[in-house]
């Protein structure tokens, strides 16, 4: 069953994508729901055409999120990350455009953004992982880590673009 992406044009959703998520207790979390939560927010990411998605997009008040971008070979990667944070961000910042399955499609906006980030969680076995991250991956993570911080990238823009449907 594909799962709905929540969005702001509901305004009960959007209080929901609003809200922070608080961290996961993962020695108390069933690992097979775990686990298949992330199997359908990897669907429902690929499914909408998306790099990244957080399981408050779909309604799950989890600090999750997973993502998928190339690698340095063009091979898609895929990432699943439990209570992500950001642990260090270079001081070079790129501006550039983002979308959010959860705004309209038909608006983006410029967001200047680290250009390097080392991030931190736990994967789906619960050990701790660490990832240096920069490019698209970097932003990627970041926009997500908003997203269970109640944060949209609209909250970002200096400059909003609509594009007609």
């Amino acid at each position: 069953m594909p799962s709905k992406i929540w969005t702001i044009e509901n305004k009960k959703e959007e209080m929901v994508l609003r809200k922070k998520i608080p961290p996961l207790n993962f020695a108390s979390e069933n690992k097979k729901e775990l686990r298949g939560l992330v199997k359908q927010m990897r669907i429902a990411m690929k499914e909408n055409s998306g790099v990244g998605l957080s399981a408050n997009q779909i309604g799950m008040p989890k600090r999750i999120f997973v993502a998928q971008v190339p690698d340095e070979n063009g091979r898609p990667k895929f990432y699943a990350v439990l209570n992500p944070e950001i642990i260090k961000i270079s001081a070079k910042k790129i501006a550039n455009e983002e979308g959010c399955l959860s705004v309209p499609l038909t608006t983006t906006g410029i967001v200047e953004r680290p250009e390097q980030i080392t991030l931190q969680g736990l994967n789906l076995l619960g050990k701790k992982i660490k990832i240096k991250a920069w490019g698209l991956l970097a932003r990627v993570f970041q926009h997500e880590v908003d997203h269970l911080n109640g944060m949209l990238f609209l909250d970002r823009t200096k400059q909003l673009k609509k594009y007609d449907a």
